[in-house]
Order: structure tokens, then sequence, then C-alpha cells
């Protein structure tokens, strides 16, 4: 369950960080230095990202314990350029309730 978070959150911070530099560097390569190589790298680099996100948001429901909403907020956060960021403070927090209650144990 905490490992479906945790995998959750760094491919969450993958995605943001190649989502980032697919607009902020390589989009600019392509276009101001007629570089398009950049964006064919980085594009197939966040594509894959981006997917892996998509699954791992349905693998995460039971642990998070998300309704429909929930996830759909979720995968609205990866069309957000900074938005699995944001997603990223309540998959910690949960992830720290989660380590909290198994030291309790």
């Amino acid at each position: 369950m905490i490992g479906a978070i945790r995998l959750l959150r760094i491919i969450g911070i993958s995605e943001g960080i190649s989502f980032l530099t697919l607009l902020l560097i390589a989009m600019p390569l392509k276009y101001f230095v007629d570089f398009p190589l950049a964006v064919k790298i980085v594009g197939w680099a966040h594509g894959i990202l981006f997917m892996a996100f998509f699954v791992m948001v349905l693998v995460a429901v039971k642990p998070m314990k998300w309704r429909l909403m929930d996830v759909l907020i979720a995968w609205t956060a990866s069309l957000v350029p900074t938005g699995t960021f944001f997603l990223d403070r309540s998959l910690k927090r949960r992830l720290n309730d989660l380590n909290s209650q198994g030291e309790a144990r």
C-alpha cells in the first residue's frame, strides 16, 4: 500500500519536471534555435511518465481512499504544468499518516 503511494509520488514529481522541461527548455529550443530533437526526446520521456502517472493514480486509489472525484482531480493535476507538485502535498500527508499508523501498531 505504502509502496504504491511512494511510486505515485516519484512518478508525479518526474512527470511534473518533464512537463516543465518540455515547456520551458525543449519548446524554446525547437522554435528559437531550430532544434526539434529536444522536443522529440523530452516529449517521449514526458509521454511515458504521463501514461505511467495515469496508471499509478488507479493503483493508488485504494491506499489513498480516493473516490472518483479524487481520481479526476489527480488526473487533472497532470494537465497543469505544476499540478503534480501540488498533488504531491496530499500524497505526502497520506504517506505520513500511514507511516505513523504503522508505528502505532
